[in-house]
């Protein structure tokens, strides 16, 4: 009987799994195999609790016959490999830089053992890299990528395989516990948002105090649900949901296009993708840094951006509205550079997402792909009163400020009892830091 392995990755479901089928088109059993990989649990906190609960949720679907080891993937697999007489390991493509470059060096020590590597599907409904403009370059504008992808098209979801001959071998214990998470409870969130919120979608996704949202992210994350499965559900409700289902497949695009830049340029990750502001001059030294982490903590005394701050290490999540102010107080507030707030949320949200999380800082700052204008410096006043009008999400978030109704949740520094309960005072003044940011802007234009 053959044998060959699956390796989890961030595929952590059964079904609509391309991998898995093409394993078991080419094999007589399974074995089902995650590897804890150090380089990627660094830093440990809800990050790794979420992992688990996947984890057990995807180990409880195959009758607790998935294999986990922790170590150096490119030792674990080939050992595994080796105990278990495989001649293939399969696997989901994976396209961030770090997998590109673990991936490679698995692939090498698997062949020097006479096995193969074998990848299909991916993470996306397009994998990255595979649309590319008509003089075979890939897109840097948003717009032109999404009529491609959209042009492009992709299959129909995988099925669900029936029968699956699970092979066994030693592994460690799954120490999480899957409630909430997980391939069913990801379809099941996927579904009421369907039946719920898509609908008012297009008007309420901006609105932190409504909570209308999807809450797919991390459920994507770590690929409880395909977003083939999404879109292939979404294309019979067009038409009932109008401007909602539009707005949500156009914000999946988002997802593929920065994976696809990112594929391109694994440099991005890290740098500016654009050099046109390489001369921006940021802040650093101990009182920058003092200022960093009230942000950090939410006590910037700013309550829109404290509450979102807050909602981050409470809950690992963060509205993506609220993400855009967040990062715009950091970068021209503060005057620090965005790698600083990326590494900070990528080490707290549970649906990090490097491609994801690093562009949309860089959209903010004015480095990236249709970047917002630096000069557009978003005020949290407005942002907060705009979106947040009673001030509920504030409030949820700033018990300091549970006793200001209304909208004056936004401005306590406004109210005659606003700072009664401890909620801390301004640390920065955002008129003053407009205008420097926009002094640096034209600094750094005439360079």
């Amino acid at each position: 009987m053959s044998t060959s392995i699956v390796w989890f990755r961030r595929d952590l479901r059964l079904a609509d799994h391309p991998a898995l089928l093409a394993a078991l088109e080419s094999t007589d059993e399974v074995l089902p195999v995650f590897v804890r990989d150090p380089v990627l649990l660094s830093g440990g906190g809800a990050r790794v609790e979420r992992l688990e609960a996947s984890l057990a949720a995807l180990s409880e679907s195959m009758d607790g016959k998935l294999v986990v080891r922790t170590g150096d993937p490119a030792e674990v697999i080939v050992d595994l490999a080796e105990e278990a007489d495989c001649r293939q390991v399969h696997v989901s493509r994976e396209p961030s830089p770090y997998g590109r470059r673990r991936d490679d060096r698995v692939r090498t020590e698997l062949e020097r053992h006479s096995r193969e590597l074998v990848e299909t599907g991916s993470p996306y409904a397009v994998g990255p890299g595979r649309i590319l403009n008509r003089s075979g370059e890939p897109y840097k504008v948003f717009t032109p990528f999404s009529r491609a992808w959209h042009d492009h098209g992709w299959p129909g979801p995988g099925r669900l395989p029936a029968d699956v001959t699970w092979a066994t071998a030693p592994g460690e214990k799954v120490i999480g516990h899957s409630s909430g998470v997980g391939e069913a409870a990801a379809l099941d969130r996927w579904r009421a948002f369907l039946a719920e919120d898509l609908t008012g979608y297009e008007e309420g996704r901006d609105r932190p105090d409504l909570d209308t949202t999807s809450r797919l992210s991390a459920h994507l994350k770590y690929g409880e649900i395909h977003p083939r499965t999404i879109l292939a559900e979404l294309a019979d409700h067009q038409s009932a949901s109008g401007d909602g289902a539009h707005r949500f497949v156009t914000e999946l695009a988002w997802r593929e296009f920065y994976a696809d830049v990112l594929w391109h340029r694994p440099d991005s990750a890290w740098c500016d993708l654009r050099d046109e502001l390489s001369a921006m001059p940021y802040d650093d030294g101990p009182e920058v840094a003092g200022l960093v982490e009230a942000w950090r903590e939410g006590r910037t005394g700013y309550p829109f951006v404290d509450a979102g701050m807050r909602q981050l290490r409470s809950e690992g999540w963060m509205h993506n509205r609220v993400r855009m102010v967040t990062a715009s107080f950091l970068v021209k507030d503060l005057h620090v550079w965005w790698p600083v707030g990326a590494r900070h949320f990528l080490s707290l949200l549970l649906d990090g997402d490097i491609a994801s999380n690093n562009h949309g800082w860089q959209w903010v700052a004015g480095t990236g792909t249709d970047a917002s204008p630096f000069f557009r410096v978003f005020n949290p006043v407005t942002q907060g009163r705009r979106f947040d009008p009673q001030g509920d999400y504030v409030r949820r978030w700033v018990p300091e400020l549970a006793h200001l109704r209304g909208s004056d949740a936004h401005e306590p520094w406004k109210a005659s009892k606003g700072y009664d309960h401890g909620y801390p005072e301004r640390i920065i003044d955002h008129a003053e830091e407009r205008r420097e940011a926009l002094r640096r802007y034209e600094l750094a234009r005439d360079v």
